[in-house]
C-alpha cells in the first residue's frame, strides 16, 4: 500500500487540533508527515491518520481506546510496525488531554534518543 499525503488533514491537525500548543511543526517524510515539538519528533501523520510515539509507559492508554500500532508494507513485501499508535478521536477533541499526550510522546522520543546514543 502506498502512503498518501493528505495536506487537508495535516493542516487540520497542525492548525485546528494542535494550534494551541507551543512549538508544533511538521515536515514531509515518507509519503506522510513527521510531527515535532521544537526539534523532537513525537508523531506522524500517514494516510490521514494521526499517530503518537509510544513505549511501555503509555502504550496501554492507547490500547484502552482501541488504538492500533502504525503498520506498513515495504516495496519488497515485508510488513512491520513502528512504535507509533493511532491517537484516539476523544484525545484530539480535548485540548488539555492532547497537550498531555504530546508531552508524554516527546519525552519518550527524547528518552529513546538518549538510549540509542549511549549504545
Amino acid at each position: 500500500m502506498r502512503m498518501k499525503k493528505s495536506s487537508e488533514f495535516h493542516d487540520y491537525i497542525i492548525h485546528d487540533v494542535m494550534g494551541h500548543i507551543a512549538g508544533i511543526n511538521s515536515r514531509a517524510m515518507f509519503g506522510g508527515y513527521g510531527l515535532y515539538q521544537y526539534a523532537t519528533i513525537f508523531g506522524i501523520i500517514v494516510n490521514s491518520v494521526l499517530y503518537f510515539k509510544v513505549d511501555e509507559t503509555n502504550k496501554q492508554k492507547f490500547e484502552e481506546y482501541g488504538s492500533k500500532a502504525f503498520s506498513y508494507t515495504s516495496k519488497n513485501g515485508k510488513s512491520g510496525t513502528m512504535s507509533y499508535f493511532e491517537v484516539p478521536e476523544a484525545i484530539m477533541e480535548s485540548p488539555a488531554l492532547l497537550a498531555l499526550w504530546i508531552d508524554e510522546s516527546v519525552k519518550i522520543s527524547l528518552t529513546s534518543k538518549e538510549k540509542s546514543s549511549e549504545a
